[in-house]
């Protein structure tokens, strides 16, 4: 698979990540949702941190929020280069498909939220109760930096009633699948998650 290819794919999955975000944005409020399956729906919300709304804050007490979420921001960029450069030498080294493919997913996944990360604070204005403008004249909801990622693939597939003597949350209604992701994070998920399965396709033994 040659580097043009794996561009290629890049290029599509960022396409259809921001397409879909972009949408999401200009027509939907904050925590609308719509039931397309009774175990899919399409619900806007917006991640201000890692994964499933973690703040890097909540981790490090002593740093605010907002320079947290700079410094996350910029690891997230610094990242990105990195896996680029992975991406590159493995090209370069004619790796396996399977593990250029999955960089690639990588990488497209870590770039689409990036992007949400550092413009959408500068681009769109807010969306609680309003359903947000794109460049609006009276500026952005945020600055360069801190801009939210916008998720909306929602999918509840099952909801059970835990017993009493159940280790964790015993006795409390459990949602099975709870988290709210966009097509950036399955991007991501799919390329580690090709990583783990084809393991020796992917680092094939000399």
């Amino acid at each position: 698979m040659s580097l043009k290819k794996s561009i290629f794919l890049i290029v599509i999955i960022l396409l259809i990540d921001q397409i879909s975000k972009f949408y999401i944005k200009t027509h939907f409020k904050l925590q609308d949702s719509i039931e397309v399956f009774s175990w899919f729906q399409i619900y806007f919300i917006e991640n201000e941190g890692m994964a499933w709304g973690t703040k890097l804050s909540d981790f490090v007490s002593f740093i605010s929020e907002r320079n947290a979420k700079i410094a996350l921001t910029v690891f997230r960029i610094v990242a990105i280069f990195g896996i680029g450069y992975w991406l590159y030498d493995a090209t370069k080294n004619k790796a396996s498909k399977v593990l250029l493919v999955a960089i690639a997913l990588i990488f497209a996944g870590a770039l689409g939220n990036i992007i949400d990360s550092v413009f959408y604070g500068v681009l769109f204005d807010h969306s609680y109760n309003q359903v947000a403008t794109f460049m609006p004249e009276a500026g952005g909801y945020d600055t360069i930096l801190h801009g939210h990622v916008v998720d909306m693939l929602y999918f509840p597939l099952f909801e059970i009633d835990l017993p009493t003597w159940f280790p964790i949350g015993g006795g409390k209604r459990f949602n099975f699948f709870e988290p709210v992701f966009n097509l950036a994070d399955m991007a991501i998920s799919t390329g580690f998650i090709m990583l783990i399965v084809f393991n020796k396709k992917a680092f094939p033994k000399k």
